[in-house]
């Protein structure tokens, strides 16, 4: 924000914050296919398998099978698509975004004694991004709801003593104070509520009374035509420090460590055209969002032979615990039929106080059939009770009441195979993911991928596409509205990963 003085605001209670809330909570508490081209390639199905940099986030005793040290480096290529449906009206939106989105390596050390029970020892030390958050869409249509009555029903029954700044406060100082005052009001409710006061969406029933707590809107008519944007960008990453352990190369055993990072930026932004004789005839509003966080879980996983062919794996993976930092800004503008263009620009970021979110624990059970140096089939299944997520610091009881009402556990099952011809290997992979929302809110995931590989004796070219699907139904800036967004969201991942003998 060039040539912007900002005041900085602490708010003294976390219960009157932005309202962290569902969609946060199912944001930071999920995951996607990323990691090595092989891995993506099959599917994910590398629980009973390890031998893979990208397995071990998910088993870790992944790292314990591997013979020689290895270290991989991947780049990601992510095209999306969102075809949005917003009443009568249909945008489509496409873009990509090239990132760095696995790293890693393992030290194996093996027991020249081959018959020591123990094998092998491993450790490792991989980056894996959990979620790609870039995303954008927009939605064009002709509504009966109104925007401007999201402002109206966050004013009604505050005093209009609040809205009316004291001699030299001005507008950015007043919006400063009603974000911490104690007044008994949601205070980033209050300051919405000003915003709109001060961008004449509405008026005081009595505007000679500081005591008035009714007010009439400015904005009539029956029809009102929206253009919504969203944008989305940041990610959710993992780095693992691991430890393995192998049992005559017939039981593996590892722990991971995990240091997660977040990073999430957004823009949402609503016009409103209001055709007709109102006296408000246009609303342009705007909100950022910038949330950092860090947090910690750990991992536990096994695999074993059983015979020649086949592999079983089970691993658990705790609940991450999250530290969450905010900030937000706001911005309005609007257009009076007797005033003109009004901007209500506070230039005020609101920096929030921490917050701590506990996500769920996962169980992932795979089984693996291996055809000697020729190929082999994989499929898991993991579970993940996204109920369980839990804001556990103090004023969140409605948030944590609505997760565990509209949330549900969620089981995902993947699939892949893997064929070799001398130094080269085809591979392909299948994923469905159940929606974590009861009301399917968010839609089912499915998704299919493909890769090739070539070995050059040590040194490893793979790469890989992915595509799945979801649907999403989105509410407009959290208004409120019963008209929502109807989001069919396409990825296509183009990946590519060297793996280099260490």
């Amino acid at each position: 924000m060039k040539n912007i003085s900002l005041i900085i605001l602490l708010l003294l209670q976390v219960s009157l914050v932005k309202a962290q809330n569902i969609t946060d909570a199912v944001r930071y508490s999920s995951d996607n296919l990323d990691g090595t081209a092989r891995f993506i390639s099959m599917g994910g199905a590398f629980g009973a398998l390890g031998g893979d940099l990208s397995a071990i986030k998910l088993n870790p005793a992944s790292s314990s099978v591997f013979l020689t040290n290895q270290a991989a480096l991947t780049l990601n290529l992510a095209a999306y698509k969102n075809e949005t449906d917003y009443m009568e009206g249909h945008n489509s939106y496409r873009n990509n975004d090239l990132d760095l989105s696995q790293a890693g390596m393992v030290f194996v050390y093996n027991n020249q004694n081959e018959n020591a029970t123990v094998s092998r020892l491993s450790f490792g030390i991989t980056y894996d991004r959990i979620n790609n958050f870039r995303n954008r869409y927009k939605a064009v249509g002709r509504s009966n709801e109104t925007v401007s009555d999201m402002f109206l029903s966050f004013a009604q029954g505050v005093p209009l003593d609040l809205f009316t700044p004291r001699s030299g406060e001005g507008l950015s100082g007043l919006y400063d104070y009603l974000g911490y005052a104690n007044e008994g009001f949601n205070n980033n409710r209050l300051q919405t509520a000003y915003l709109g006061y001060e961008g004449y969406l509405f008026d005081a029933e009595d505007p000679d009374d500081m005591g008035n707590t009714s007010y009439t809107s400015n904005v009539s008519g029956n029809t009102f035509d929206h253009f919504y944007e969203n944008y989305e960008k940041g990610t959710n990453g993992k780095v693992s420090f691991n430890g393995g352990i192998a049992f005559q190369d017939r039981f593996y055993l590892g722990l991971n460590l995990n240091s997660h990072i977040i990073d999430f930026r957004q823009n949402t932004f609503i016009n409103e055209s209001i055709p007709g004789s109102s006296l408000i005839q246009e609303i342009n509003f705007g909100n950022y969002l910038d949330t950092r966080g860090s947090g910690f879980s750990m991992q536990i996983g096994g695999i074993a032979r059983v015979g020649n062919m086949v592999r079983v794996g089970l691993s658990y993976e705790s609940p991450t615990w999250f530290r969450i930092s905010e900030e937000t800004n706001q911005i309005l503008r609007t257009y009076h039929s007797e005033f003109g263009e009004v901007i209500v620009n506070p230039r005020v970021t609101n920096i929030y106080p921490s917050y701590s979110l506990r996500t769920p624990g996962r169980v992932n059970a795979s089984v693996a059939t291996i055809f000697g140096v020729s190929g082999l089939l994989s499929f898991d299944y993991s579970y993940k009770d996204f109920s369980n997520t839990k804001f556990t610091s103090s004023g969140f009881g409605s948030a944590n009441r609505e997760i565990s009402d509209r949330l549900r556990a969620v089981s995902t099952f993947r699939a892949g195979g893997e064929y070799r011809i001398k130094n080269f290997s085809v591979r392909g992979g299948f994923r469905y993911e159940e929606s974590p929302y009861k009301d399917n809110s968010i839609g089912n995931l499915r998704g299919y991928s493909a890769g090739l590989g070539y070995n050059f004796g040590g040194f490893q070219i793979d790469l890989a596409y992915d595509w799945h699907k979801r649907n999403y139904n989105n509410d407009l800036l959290n208004t409120g509205f019963s008209n929502r967004a109807a989001v069919k969201n396409t990825m296509s991942n183009y990946v590519l990963t060297l793996v280099f003998p260490l």
